[in-house]
């Protein structure tokens, strides 16, 4: 996936000035083009995780099982202190939502009921209703890809961190649905897990 983006400058500062003024505006359209002709590196660890949004959890995880036999799950509620940092839209925030993890073949699916708080699950609701919200990429290196994707114009709408067991673990979402159809999450996971919640079906936790 390339991402290209449009640049120009005001025509008095190309074609107009002093000789010096137009080869600095030439010099910044190419170095933009360059930046905007590249590949978003983390694109090729490929797509790890499938992001629904549902409206009663647990009703959902018991659809998935009995009738695609897809299981078990793992059950977390993601709100503070679980999640030690959270953001929305730029600004510090403190929503809530339960979900649950399971895998499909390779695939991670992850189901989420909204709980509380303003967050962009919510507003995907409140804009198309429940389904398909997000598409995950594993990242070694949150910052480096966050970074990344501003060189590119793409922004974080939403993230948290310190979910796992050293406080480690991140998640980011990038400002990509209106021109891509879809949300990308960057997931960078934590190298170790707390305890779910519960499992689903139960006895699949004893094994």
């Amino acid at each position: 996936m390339v991402l290209r983006y449009h640049f120009s400058l005001p025509e008095h500062a190309i074609n107009g000035g002093n000789g010096l003024v137009k080869r600095n505006a030439l010099m910044i359209l190419g170095r933009i083009g360059k930046i905007m002709d590249k590949k978003l590196s983390f694109l090729e660890n490929g797509i790890s995780q499938i992001g629904v949004i549902v409206k009663d959890l647990d009703q959902a995880v018991e659809n998935y099982w009995n009738v695609f036999g897809i299981g078990p799950w793992h059950f977390y509620t993601y709100e503070k202190p679980f999640v030690k940092h959270m953001t929305y839209l730029g600004k510090d925030a403190d929503y809530s939502m339960r979900l649950a993890l399971s895998y499909f073949g390779p695939m991670r699916i992850e189901l989420i009921e909204i709980k509380e708080g303003n967050s962009i699950y919510r507003d995907f609701v409140n804009q198309k209703g429940y389904g398909i919200q997000h598409l995950g990429i594993l990242v070694e290196d949150m910052q480096s890809s966050i970074r990344e994707a501003e060189v590119m114009g793409i922004k974080v709408i939403q993230d948290g961190s310190g979910f796992g067991l050293n406080e480690d673990g991140h998640y980011a979402y990038l400002d990509t649905q209106e021109d891509y159809g879809i949300t990308f999450e960057l997931i960078e996971r934590p190298k170790g897990r707390k305890d779910p919640e519960k499992v689903y079906p139960a006895d699949a936790g004893k094994n």
